[in-house]
This record gives structure tokens, C-alpha cells and sequence, in this order.
């Protein structure tokens, strides 16, 4: 259906079995994200040649991105102790797939490297906090909404 949706009908989901992750029972939500910030970095290369009287030239000839997040240590969910439990580990036990699906129905299925950026923490008074990056390793897979 067009038209505008809340932030909140985007749904993340983590592949808990790390790069060995394939059945849909593989694939888990995080609990307690409270925000999402998705960038996207083209490598444009640029070049002026003699034909085009001092206009330069473009042309994309890659990309990468990655998605922050921000929200609360939940421990018990399953997605929330899969990414906490990443915070000091490396290499390709940090190696996973996602899958973003957005309000209009599209999905978005990729390869990743978690980054644990704040394992927890906060104000006395606060509920714990994560936060981490989802970022992509390699070509994506986009399926446009039915």
C-alpha cells in the first residue's frame, strides 16, 4: 500500500548461527532497538577527457553500507544476546547475515560484520544501553515489494 509509514514497521533480523545461517528459523528479530540510521558510500571516479571540452565525466563503480543501531541490553531475547555477545570477538565469528524488510513489503538480505560500538552503559538510572553496527560484506540482494 503507498504512502507513508512509521519508522517502527521496518523489521531487522539477525542470522543467530553467524555466516551458517539459512533456514527463516535461522533468522531472529533484536528486541529493544529503538533506532536505525542507514548510510550508504558510492566510490564515484570522475575524469575529464579532451572530448568533453573541460566537462568532467562520472561513473559509480562501487558501493558499501551499513546500518547503526541504538537500543537496550535485553538479555534473554535471543537476537539482543547474539549481537551483546559479539562485543569481544573478532574476526569471523563477527561475520553474519540480516535481513531488513521494509513497511512496503521489499526486503533487503545481506552478508555482514557485527560491530559492537557500545556494549552497555549509561545513567545510574538508565536501562542498559547497545549499540552496533550491521556492516555489509559484499552485494546485497533487494527484492522490490509485491
Amino acid at each position: 500500500m503507498p504512502g507513508v509509514y512509521p519508522v517502527y514497521k521496518n523489521v531487522f533480523k539477525i542470522g543467530k548461527l553467524g555466516s551458517a545461517s539459512v533456514s527463516p528459523t535461522d533468522f531472529v528479530e533484536i528486541a529493544d532497538l529503538e533506532t536505525f540510521s542507514p548510510s550508504i558510500d558510492g566510490t564515484v571516479e570522475e575524469w575529464t577527457p579532451m572530448n568533453t571540452e573541460g566537462w568532467a565525466r562520472a561513473l559509480m563503480t562501487g558501493k558499501k553500507f551499513a546500518v547503526a543501531f541504538s537500543g537496550k541490553r535485553n538479555e534473554g531475547d535471543e537476537g539482543n544476546d547474539y549481537i551483546a555477545g559479539l562485543a569481544w570477538k573478532d574476526g569471523l565469528e563477527c561475520s553474519t547475515k540480516a535481513e531488513w524488510t521494509f513497511p512496503s513489503g521489499a526486503k533487503l538480505a545481506f552478508n555482514c560484520v557485527v560491530n559492537v560500538t557500545t556494549p552497555g552503559g549509561g545513567d545510574s538510572t538508565n536501562v542498559d544501553g547497545l549499540e552496533f553496527e550491521l556492516i555489509g560484506d559484499g552485494k546485497p540482494v533487494f527484492t522490490p515489494a509485491v
